[in-house]
Protein backbone atom coordinates (compact mmCIF):
# COMPACT_ATOMS: atom_id res chain seq x y z
CA UNK A 1 0.00 0.00 0.00
CA UNK A 2 2.81 2.32 1.08
CA UNK A 3 4.44 2.33 -2.61
CA UNK A 4 0.76 3.56 -3.99
CA UNK A 5 -0.13 6.48 -0.68
CA UNK A 6 3.42 7.71 -0.56
CA UNK A 7 3.63 9.13 -4.03
CA UNK A 8 0.96 10.86 -3.47
CA UNK A 9 1.77 12.12 -0.21
CA UNK A 10 4.94 13.01 -1.47
CA UNK A 11 3.66 14.94 -4.39
CA UNK A 12 1.38 17.28 -2.20
CA UNK A 13 3.98 18.06 0.19
CA UNK A 14 7.55 17.38 -1.16
CA UNK A 15 7.90 15.15 2.32
CA UNK A 16 9.99 11.91 1.55
CA UNK A 17 8.90 8.87 3.82
CA UNK A 18 11.18 6.09 4.29
CA UNK A 19 9.38 2.69 5.46
CA UNK A 20 11.03 -0.05 6.94
CA UNK A 21 8.27 -3.13 6.91
CA UNK A 22 8.19 -5.26 10.11
CA UNK A 23 5.80 -7.10 12.41
CA UNK A 24 4.10 -4.95 15.32
CA UNK A 25 6.11 -5.82 18.19
CA UNK A 26 9.65 -5.29 16.16
CA UNK A 27 7.67 -1.97 14.91
CA UNK A 28 7.05 -0.54 18.63
CA UNK A 29 10.19 -1.82 20.03
CA UNK A 30 12.16 0.61 16.99
CA UNK A 31 9.61 3.46 18.58
CA UNK A 32 10.64 2.69 21.84
CA UNK A 33 14.51 3.13 21.07
CA UNK A 34 13.56 6.28 19.07
CA UNK A 35 14.76 4.90 15.34
CA UNK A 36 11.75 6.04 14.24
CA UNK A 37 9.58 8.75 13.80
CA UNK A 38 6.17 7.66 13.06
CA UNK A 39 4.56 3.69 14.04
CA UNK A 40 2.06 2.27 12.01
CA UNK A 41 0.74 -1.04 13.28
CA UNK A 42 -2.31 -3.26 14.36
CA UNK A 43 -2.64 -4.48 17.80
CA UNK A 44 -4.47 -2.45 19.54
CA UNK A 45 -3.46 -3.46 23.06
CA UNK A 46 -0.07 -3.28 22.56
CA UNK A 47 -0.40 0.62 20.64
CA UNK A 48 -2.31 1.67 24.10
CA UNK A 49 0.69 0.18 26.20
CA UNK A 50 3.15 1.96 23.91
CA UNK A 51 1.22 5.61 24.23
CA UNK A 52 0.63 4.59 27.93
CA UNK A 53 4.49 4.29 28.80
CA UNK A 54 5.29 7.50 27.15
CA UNK A 55 6.59 6.15 24.03
CA UNK A 56 3.77 7.72 21.82
CA UNK A 57 2.63 10.94 21.87
CA UNK A 58 -1.23 9.89 20.32
CA UNK A 59 -2.64 7.08 18.42
CA UNK A 60 -4.98 7.81 15.79
CA UNK A 61 -7.10 5.44 14.05
CA UNK A 62 -6.48 4.68 10.34
CA UNK A 63 -8.05 2.26 8.40
CA UNK A 64 -9.36 -1.48 8.89
CA UNK A 65 -9.83 -4.73 7.60
CA UNK A 66 -10.15 -8.50 8.92
CA UNK A 67 -8.32 -11.56 9.61
CA UNK A 68 -9.03 -14.36 7.85
CA UNK A 69 -8.10 -18.16 8.67
CA UNK A 70 -6.36 -19.94 5.65
CA UNK A 71 -6.62 -24.15 5.25
CA UNK A 72 -6.16 -26.56 2.51
CA UNK A 73 -8.90 -27.49 0.50
CA UNK A 74 -8.79 -30.76 1.71
CA UNK A 75 -9.59 -29.38 5.13
CA UNK A 76 -8.50 -32.19 7.61
CA UNK A 77 -10.14 -30.10 10.48
CA UNK A 78 -13.76 -29.38 8.80
CA UNK A 79 -13.82 -25.98 9.33
CA UNK A 80 -14.61 -24.66 6.01
CA UNK A 81 -17.34 -22.32 5.85
CA UNK A 82 -17.47 -21.78 9.71
CA UNK A 83 -17.79 -18.32 11.31
CA UNK A 84 -16.48 -19.21 14.52
CA UNK A 85 -12.97 -18.67 14.62
CA UNK A 86 -12.13 -19.71 18.41
CA UNK A 87 -14.46 -23.43 17.58
CA UNK A 88 -12.21 -23.18 14.31
CA UNK A 89 -8.52 -23.19 16.30
CA UNK A 90 -10.56 -26.13 18.43
CA UNK A 91 -10.88 -28.00 16.07
CA UNK A 92 -7.57 -27.56 14.54
CA UNK A 93 -5.69 -28.66 17.60
CA UNK A 94 -8.08 -31.51 18.08
CA UNK A 95 -7.58 -33.04 14.38
CA UNK A 96 -3.65 -32.20 15.28
CA UNK A 97 -4.06 -30.74 11.77
CA UNK A 98 -0.89 -28.83 10.48
CA UNK A 99 -0.72 -24.91 11.23
CA UNK A 100 1.75 -22.55 10.75
CA UNK A 101 2.07 -19.77 13.00
CA UNK A 102 4.00 -16.09 12.33
CA UNK A 103 5.53 -16.97 15.98
CA UNK A 104 6.88 -13.48 15.85
CA UNK A 105 5.58 -10.37 17.57
CA UNK A 106 3.48 -9.12 15.02
CA UNK A 107 -0.31 -8.18 15.25
CA UNK A 108 -1.05 -11.22 13.23
CA UNK A 109 1.00 -13.54 16.39
CA UNK A 110 -1.13 -11.41 18.81
CA UNK A 111 -4.33 -12.26 17.29
CA UNK A 112 -3.65 -15.71 17.07
CA UNK A 113 -1.96 -16.21 20.68
CA UNK A 114 -6.00 -14.30 21.48
CA UNK A 115 -7.39 -16.85 19.07
CA UNK A 116 -5.75 -19.72 21.02
CA UNK A 117 -6.20 -18.63 24.46
CA UNK A 118 -9.77 -18.63 24.58
CA UNK A 119 -9.92 -21.94 22.62
CA UNK A 120 -8.47 -22.84 25.77
CA UNK A 121 -5.22 -24.47 23.92
CA UNK A 122 -1.97 -23.98 24.42
CA UNK A 123 0.11 -24.71 21.15
CA UNK A 124 2.77 -25.20 22.29
CA UNK A 125 2.30 -28.55 23.13
CA UNK A 126 1.67 -29.07 19.30
CA UNK A 127 5.37 -27.82 18.35
CA UNK A 128 7.61 -30.20 16.16
CA UNK A 129 3.98 -32.14 15.41
CA UNK A 130 1.21 -30.32 14.34
CA UNK A 131 1.86 -26.73 15.02
CA UNK A 132 5.20 -25.35 13.77
CA UNK A 133 6.35 -21.36 14.83
CA UNK A 134 8.48 -20.38 12.29
CA UNK A 135 9.50 -16.81 13.12
CA UNK A 136 8.60 -15.18 9.85
CA UNK A 137 6.89 -12.30 8.08
CA UNK A 138 3.24 -13.04 6.80
CA UNK A 139 3.95 -13.83 2.74
CA UNK A 140 6.77 -16.44 3.84
CA UNK A 141 4.44 -17.71 6.75
CA UNK A 142 1.77 -18.12 3.75
CA UNK A 143 4.50 -19.66 1.57
CA UNK A 144 5.12 -22.26 4.11
CA UNK A 145 1.38 -23.14 5.05
CA UNK A 146 1.04 -23.51 0.46
CA UNK A 147 4.10 -25.93 0.84
CA UNK A 148 3.19 -28.36 3.66
CA UNK A 149 -0.83 -27.86 3.27
CA UNK A 150 -0.98 -26.14 6.65
CA UNK A 151 -3.84 -23.90 8.29
CA UNK A 152 -2.64 -20.57 8.92
CA UNK A 153 -3.95 -17.10 10.39
CA UNK A 154 -3.34 -14.05 7.77
CA UNK A 155 -4.89 -10.56 7.45
CA UNK A 156 -6.82 -10.75 4.21
CA UNK A 157 -5.24 -7.64 2.64
CA UNK A 158 -1.59 -10.01 2.50
CA UNK A 159 -3.96 -13.01 1.59
CA UNK A 160 -5.66 -10.80 -2.03
CA UNK A 161 -1.77 -10.11 -2.86
CA UNK A 162 -0.83 -13.54 -1.83
CA UNK A 163 -0.24 -15.39 -5.23
CA UNK A 164 1.32 -18.68 -4.27
CA UNK A 165 -1.95 -19.77 -2.76
CA UNK A 166 -1.42 -23.19 -4.28
CA UNK A 167 -4.40 -25.52 -2.42
CA UNK A 168 -4.49 -22.75 0.31
CA UNK A 169 -8.20 -21.02 0.49
CA UNK A 170 -10.02 -18.93 2.80
CA UNK A 171 -11.67 -21.61 5.44
CA UNK A 172 -13.02 -19.57 8.22
CA UNK A 173 -14.06 -15.61 7.98
CA UNK A 174 -16.90 -13.03 9.76
CA UNK A 175 -16.06 -13.18 13.30
CA UNK A 176 -16.14 -10.02 14.89
CA UNK A 177 -13.25 -11.40 16.84
CA UNK A 178 -11.40 -11.25 13.32
CA UNK A 179 -11.50 -7.46 13.35
CA UNK A 180 -8.43 -5.66 12.43
CA UNK A 181 -7.80 -2.23 12.97
CA UNK A 182 -4.66 -0.32 11.93
CA UNK A 183 -3.21 2.36 14.43
CA UNK A 184 -0.85 5.42 13.77
CA UNK A 185 1.54 7.14 16.32
CA UNK A 186 4.10 10.12 16.48
CA UNK A 187 7.32 8.49 18.65
CA UNK A 188 7.23 10.89 21.69
CA UNK A 189 9.80 13.63 20.70
CA UNK A 190 10.08 14.47 24.45
CA UNK A 191 11.52 11.02 25.31
CA UNK A 192 13.71 11.27 21.79
CA UNK A 193 14.44 14.39 20.34
CA UNK A 194 15.70 13.53 16.92
CA UNK A 195 12.12 12.59 15.99
CA UNK A 196 10.82 14.71 12.99
CA UNK A 197 7.89 15.55 15.00
CA UNK A 198 6.21 18.62 12.45
CA UNK A 199 6.98 15.90 9.45
CA UNK A 200 5.79 12.92 11.53
CA UNK A 201 2.75 14.77 12.45
CA UNK A 202 1.92 16.53 8.95
CA UNK A 203 2.09 12.14 7.80
CA UNK A 204 -0.58 11.58 10.33
CA UNK A 205 -2.74 14.07 9.45
CA UNK A 206 -2.96 13.58 5.78
CA UNK A 207 -3.58 9.68 6.89
CA UNK A 208 -6.65 10.51 8.55
CA UNK A 209 -7.48 13.33 7.06
CA UNK A 210 -10.71 12.91 3.88
CA UNK A 211 -7.89 12.88 1.33
CA UNK A 212 -5.75 9.99 2.77
CA UNK A 213 -8.99 8.51 3.90
CA UNK A 214 -10.13 8.28 -0.08
CA UNK A 215 -6.43 7.55 -1.50
CA UNK A 216 -6.56 4.50 1.18
CA UNK A 217 -10.28 3.79 0.04
CA UNK A 218 -8.89 3.73 -3.75
CA UNK A 219 -5.86 1.05 -2.74
CA UNK A 220 -7.15 -2.05 -4.88
CA UNK A 221 -5.69 -5.27 -6.10
CA UNK A 222 -7.53 -7.26 -8.81
CA UNK A 223 -10.58 -5.07 -8.01
CA UNK A 224 -10.67 -5.59 -4.26
CA UNK A 225 -10.54 -3.12 -1.82
CA UNK A 226 -7.62 -3.73 0.85
CA UNK A 227 -8.51 -1.28 3.43
CA UNK A 228 -11.45 0.45 4.90
CA UNK A 229 -10.71 4.29 6.13
CA UNK A 230 -12.15 4.46 9.26
CA UNK A 231 -10.38 7.75 10.86
CA UNK A 232 -12.22 10.26 13.29
CA UNK A 233 -9.23 12.71 12.66
CA UNK A 234 -8.91 12.76 16.67
CA UNK A 235 -6.90 11.00 19.02
CA UNK A 236 -8.17 7.56 19.91
CA UNK A 237 -6.29 7.42 23.08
Amino acid sequence: MFKYLLPIFKEKTGIDVKVVALGTGQALDVGRRGDADVVFVHAKPLEEKFVAEGNGVARYEVMYNDFVVIGPKSDPAKIAGSKDAVAAFKKIADAKAPFASRGDKSGTYVKEMQLWKEAGIDPETGKGSWYRSLGQGMGATLNTASGMNAYTLSDRGTWISFKNRGDLEIVTQGDKRLFNQYGVMLVNPAKHPNVKKELGQQFIDWLVSPEGQKMIAAYKIDGQELFFPNATGKPAS
